[in-house]
């Protein structure tokens, strides 16, 4: 998640995140058709149970009037001709993280409803009043956990959002309360300490989650959590928890689990496309790429669907998951679509139709996937006035064109969004990426930056950390996601090739975090993270020695996503050239560079290497 404010003295690496608001699109607010009364003919209705062939549907001041075959209506409503067309209801996404554009990308990929599971209260609760106004209505519905309960030091102190921690089963009514007074709709809970991807960090012990669980429940809430493995998922089952947030990817699912989960009438969130990205593959590379989406996926969008997290030494595996659904559906245990967006492989609204695609290649037939995406969420979390199609329920709508029932993808052909009966300008929201990316394809053709002619960055002879062009070099650690990694560089003495100085970068790794690290970072704009046109060149060179360890090369783009390209490289005892083509750093062509960094991690450890002559080539 993204920090709301900088901090007046901001760490090197906040600047990321600052660069991460900047980089994202305007909210575009859609010219809504505010039809009152209108009539879908001749669809193929899915109602969120079952499926209705050739049938009408009357919306009426926000809400189905009716539902059937030849509905009679006055020739005032506005008719429209659905035949060979699919009507579903309004999709719900059952766990996402929401902030900036969350909404809108999500209403115009047909979710109309997101179950937000951890953001900042402030941006849930502007969020919510706005909606009780009548207002955001080209927006996605948004309910919340707000705030989650976490340890110290725990998973989701990371994001730099202050958050309330709790430490014993004392303080568990009381946070709580507070909670609810913020406006939390249910809670959610974290019980992972990082093992699963080769970590390690505080998290909740189970007297604590116990004592959670329980006070959630005496005020009539639900409790939701969040695991790693499948011991953490077991236990949170036992506890009392109403589900999970998740479901595993260390493990083959034990022959009973399921069978635990349905005696304590719990339900499932897999989560399946983000631990598809966990386990190494980019989920949302296919929804970049499909026509039917492509269209409407901004560029930072289509950056982080193309991106997968670093890969792990534990090797999780998402087929786990998907072995574990297929024991959840013969035992009935309610299984809920969730992407977990905006994580690496992910994005919000265009991730729920790669999580159906799963759900079905998981088991579930396309009729199941679709009442995970609708029905049965609505009906976990008491959301009564949605997820069906039947008269008096909100016409939260989805009009797509085939039939998902005998190919799931058909959900991604949409042609019209509707929400309280409002529908989306998908037309001018299109437009509007058009324009961006052109504007983008523009900025790539300019000028590189002064300076960058030669292309030397940095051979530090004056014996400062400075540069040819853009930034000086800055210390970059993970203390902003949460981590304990220290660093330190000094320019010393006795360079690469004779030159008289070079830049030492040592530290420690605290290992706290499977994506740990610490060193030194780079800019090639005016400002950190500006993305400049470094086309020209092909390549990065340096020299390096060191300690024998190997080390990190991070290049961040701004067509790249949230998550660097990397390449490693060992720093001996004697300087030794380094280079690296642009194109190892996941294609790229250099057109648009936002940082180059150096650094030690993720494995656990002291470190000490030397940089020298680095340049572009």
């Amino acid at each position: 998640m993204k920090s709301q404010r900088l901090a007046k003295t901001l760490r090197v690496f906040g600047w990321m995140a600052f660069y991460l608001l900047l980089s994202a699109p305007a909210l575009f607010l859609a010219s809504a058709n505010n039809g009152n009364s209108f009539v879908i003919r001749k669809a193929r209705v899915f109602d969120g149970h079952k499926v209705l062939e050739q049938a009408d549907v009357w919306v009426e001041d926000g809400k189905i009037k009716a539902v059937g075959k030849d509905l009679k209506v006055s020739s005032d409503v506005k008719t429209i001709d659905a035949a060979g067309d699919t009507l579903l209801p309004g999709l719900l996404d059952s766990h996402t993280h929401a902030w900036g554009d969350a909404l809108k990308e999500a209403e115009i990929f047909g979710v109309t409803t997101e179950l937000d599971m951890f953001t900042d209260v402030k941006y849930m609760q502007q969020t919510r009043k706005e909606q009780a106004e009548g207002k955001d209505l080209d927006l996605a519905d948004l309910r919340s956990a707000g705030t989650l309960a976490t340890a110290p030091g725990g998973h989701g102190t990371e994001y730099g959002i202050q958050i309330p921690t709790l430490s014993s089963p004392g303080e568990a009514q009381a946070w709580v309360d507070a909670r609810i007074a913020e406006g939390s709709d249910y809670i959610k809970i974290v019980v992972d300490d990082a093992s699963a991807y080769g970590g390690h960090r505080p998290t909740l012990d189970n007297a604590t989650l116990k004592a959670v669980i329980d006070a959630a429940h005496k005020r009539g809430k639900l409790a939701v959590v969040h695991i790693g493995t499948q011991k953490d998922a077991r236990n949170i089952i036992e506890a009392g928890a109403d589900g999970l947030a998740h479901l595993f990817a260390d493990s083959a699912p034990a022959p009973d689990f399921a069978k635990v989960v349905a005696a304590h009438h719990a339900f499932v969130v897999p989560t399946l496309t983000v631990l598809e990205s966990v386990s190494g593959a980019a989920s949302g590379q296919s929804l970049s790429t499909d026509p039917r989406l492509a269209p409407y996926l901004t560029s930072d969008d289509i950056g982080n669907l193309k991106r997968s997290f670093p890969k792990f030494s534990t090797a999780p595996d998402e087929k786990y998951a998907e072995q574990t659904i297929a024991q959840l559906k013969a035992v009935h245990v309610p299984v809920l679509a969730g992407t977990d967006a905006p994580n690496p492989g992910t994005s919000h609204g265009v991730s729920i139709h790669r999580e159906l695609e799963l759900l079905v290649r998981s088991g579930l037939t396309p009729q199941e996937a679709l009442a995970a995406a609708t029905s049965v969420p609505a009906a976990v979390f008491h959301l009564d006035d949605r997820g069906v199609i039947a008269p008096g329920k909100r016409a939260d709508l989805v009009l797509v064109k085939g039939d998902p029932m005998q190919d799931i993808t058909a959900t991604r052909d949409i042609v019209s969004v509707w929400k309280l009966g409002v529908e989306d300008d998908r037309a001018s929201y299109r437009a509007s990426i058009e324009k961006a990316k052109q504007e983008a394809e523009k900025a790539a053709q300019a000028a590189p930056p002064s300076g960058s002619e030669t292309g030397l960055i940095s051979d530090f002879d004056d014996g400062t950390p400075s540069a040819k062009f853009g930034t000086g070099w800055m210390l970059s650690t993970d203390s902003i996601a949460g981590g304990k990694s220290t660093g330190e560089m000094k320019v010393v003495d006795s360079g690469a090739n004779g030159d008289k100085h070079a830049l030492d970068i040592s530290g420690a790794i605290d290992g706290g975090l499977p994506y740990a690290w610490a060193g030194v970072m780079w800019s090639p704009g005016s400002q950190p993270f500006v993305p400049v046109n470094l086309s020209s060149k092909k390549s990065i060179s340096f020299f390096a020695k060191g300690d024998g360890q190997t080390y990190r090369v991070l290049v961040f783009t701004a067509s790249g996503g949230r998550i660097p390209a990397q390449q490693t490289f060992a720093a001996r005892a004697d300087w030794k050239k380094i280079s690296v083509p642009f194109s190892a750093f996941n294609g790229t062509d250099g057109h648009d560079i936002a940082a180059i960094l150096f650094v030690g991690g993720p494995s656990a450890g002291r470190f000490d290497f030397q940089i020298d002559e680095v340049r572009l080539e």
